[in-house]
């Protein structure tokens, strides 16, 4: 393999009627990826995708908001994750962007209760990676603006992660920030932690994640696609897919000044030692 697509939802309704098509474009420029599940319908389709075809590998978990009418109900998720195929948890985490805005906007006490039903499905998935020992894949995402004095989900997560820090290093279980646009400030935080930090397309077509890239060692980056969505440039607008992932490391490679070559293949070692690949 030559490039690896950290997370993607082939699986997904949008590649319905061309998947084929998108499947020959990541053979014939050596993509490899992550099918990552958001409920356990989409959990059981990525790992039926990820049977078929020997560059696809899966991953099993609930998003914070996606379905709000499932439960995250442990030994569902356990028995899928035993699958051969399924290399992770996630992606799971916190969106307190989607969840309604601001608890000035809300409401404080449904702000509240939102958030804590958010943390609740979340260490239920960090216990789950713990049994099983796989690697946690991580949404987590916050409104635009703050009321003065209210939390991130960033911080709330931080708080999480420094909780079960000791445990998930004892247990060799590795975190994956997924879509990470934050800060150079935020990386160092969570680079502190000993997560990675897995770069999307939104990287492209601006800068204002170059310091978070410079800030983040090669030895601990992933990229992505998050395909469909947030196609790099010069893709922007269009539908993304996975072997677009190509444009994530030719900018990381410009933003570091390190040989596109090299990004290509530290970032393909990292996934295959993440995901014990």
């Amino acid at each position: 393999m030559k490039l690896f697509d950290a997370h993607c939802h082939l699986q997904m309704p949008q590649f319905d009627v061309d998947r084929g098509t998108i499947l020959l474009h990541m053979e014939k420029s050596g993509t490899a990826a992550i099918v990552v599940g958001t409920d356990l319908e989409t959990s059981r389709a990525g790992i039926a995708l990820a049977e078929k075809h020997d560059f696809l590998w899966a991953s099993v978990g609930l998003h914070p908001n996606d379905n709000l009418k499932e439960e995250f109900d442990i030994s569902n998720y356990e028995k899928l994750a035993a699958h051969r195929k399924v290399m992770a948890v996630g992606e799971c985490g916190l969106d307190y962007f989607r969840s309604g805005g601001t608890d000035a906007e809300n409401g404080i006490a449904s702000a509240v209760a939102e958030r804590a039903r958010q943390k609740e499905r979340f260490e239920k998935q960090i216990v789950l990676a713990l049994k099983i020992q796989k690697p946690i894949i991580i949404h987590c995402r916050s409104p635009l603006r703050l009321v003065e004095g209210e939390a991130s989900a960033h911080d709330d997560m931080l708080e999480i992660l420094f909780s079960y820090s000791q445990e998930l290093q004892n247990r060799n279980v590795s975190v994956i920030i997924h879509f990470f646009t934050g800060s150079g400030e935020l990386a160092q935080k969570y680079l502190g932690l000993g997560c990675y930090l897995s770069f999307p397309g939104p990287i492209t077509y601006t800068d204002m994640y170059d310091e978070s890239i410079h800030v983040c060692p090669l030895e601990r980056m992933l990229i992505e696609t998050d395909a469909p969505f947030a196609a790099p440039v010069p893709h922007r607008g269009r539908r993304n897919e996975p072997s677009y992932v190509v444009e994530v490391a030719k900018k990381v490679s410009a933003i570091k000044n390190e040989p596109f070559e090299k990004v290509c293949k530290e970032t393909v070692l990292n996934a295959r030692k993440v995901f014990s690949i």
